[in-house]
């Protein structure tokens, strides 16, 4: 069966690029030069956006599916709890991270970034906790 592998592949990357996000590339926001600013900010939502765009999207279709029809050996509440985590990972993606990097788009803003910084360890910390349960969903349902 490849929902499952399936389903824990887009997760781990995107616990991956979480980590580099939050740890990384976030932080290095406010040493692009003030001039370059709005550049950057655009290239960098248009690049990541061919990243996360298709994992988070087999992320999400994948959870639902484990809801809908779970793999054998796979309790019921770790599909739900996962699909609670992606919708917590959407919402908060959609609600402020979005938002707060079209407010970067019109240059650095140091209240903006801070914000961006801050509210993503939301992300992180779901991102965490999903590739531990797809991690224990894996062997479960490997029969491991």
């Amino acid at each position: 069966m490849i929902l499952l592998p399936l389903h824990a592949a887009a997760t781990l990357v995107m616990f991956g690029v979480i980590l580099i996000v939050q740890r990384v590339h976030y932080p290095l926001f406010h040493y692009v030069r003030a001039a370059d600013y709005e550049a950057f900010q655009a290239a960098h939502m248009r690049r990541i956006t061919w990243i996360v765009g298709p994992a988070m999207a087999v992320e999400l279709a994948t959870a639902g599916w484990i809801v809908w029809a779970p793999p054998p050996g796979l309790p019921a509440w770790m599909g739900w709890a996962g699909l609670a985590l992606v919708l917590v990972i959407w919402a908060t993606t959609g609600l402020v991270q979005v938002p707060l990097h079209a407010r970067l788009t019109q240059g650095f803003d140091a209240a903006a970034h801070r914000r961006l910084v801050a509210t993503n360890w939301v992300r992180t910390a779901a991102w965490a906790l999903r590739a531990g349960l797809v991690c224990w969903m894996l062997g479960r349902g490997l029969g491991a």
